[in-house]
């Protein structure tokens, strides 16, 4: 089973805040997030996080005897110019340009062509390990969406109609060369 956890919420989420790279640590809800996250999965045989502290504190919680390895191809889409900015910030023309191309770029930022092509490999790497073992992939909303199209076998377009809330979890059950979603956006832990 492979299960994607959001990290924890940080103060930029609360603050309705594009984070991307910046790299925030989590707030007390974060926190406590991330040990129910924690507690409903008991021990795990594989985390896998990104390198930002956000994910980096919500793995730390985890039981896991095999430690932490941390995957840079799993790090937040790169938001440029944008990173540190409140969503409503973003002009209705930028988002209109972003939804319908998946090759476009905000300034100084990454695609979500960009993303899938470093998402998805990390992901067929750990296919493998997912088919007999709990692997948790500690990780953030962009790359969560992307794990799903790559579940799925659909295009980035998707991206645009899914929703994450910070410390959720989705699962996706790996059978040979084939990816079932399992759940998507659960929070009942929380």
């Amino acid at each position: 089973m492979l299960i994607l956890l959001r990290h924890g919420q940080t103060d930029a989420n609360a603050r309705g805040l594009l984070q991307g790279r910046v790299d925030n640590p989590l707030d007390e809800i974060g926190r406590a997030q991330a040990a129910a996250a924690a507690e409903a999965l008991g021990t795990v045989d594989r985390v896998v996080a990104s390198p930002l502290t956000r994910t980096r504190q919500t793995a730390a919680a985890l039981r896991c005897d095999a430690g932490i390895a941390i995957d840079d191809r799993l790090i937040e889409l790169d938001y440029g110019e944008f990173d540190g900015r409140a969503v409503g910030d973003v002009s209705a023309e930028t988002w209109d340009a972003w939804r319908s191309d998946s090759s476009f770029r905000l300034p100084g930022g990454e695609s979500l062509d960009e993303l899938r092509s470093r998402v998805w490999p990390a992901l067929d790497e750990l296919r493998h390990h997912s088919a007999s073992s709990t692997v948790v992939v500690v990780t953030h909303m962009s790359p969560i969406k992307t794990a799903v199209q790559w579940a799925l076998g659909v295009d980035a377009e998707i991206s645009w109609n899914l929703h994450l809330s910070t410390a959720s979890m989705t699962r996706v059950a790996v059978r040979g060369s084939r990816s079932v979603l399992q759940s998507f956006n659960d929070t009942a832990h929380l």
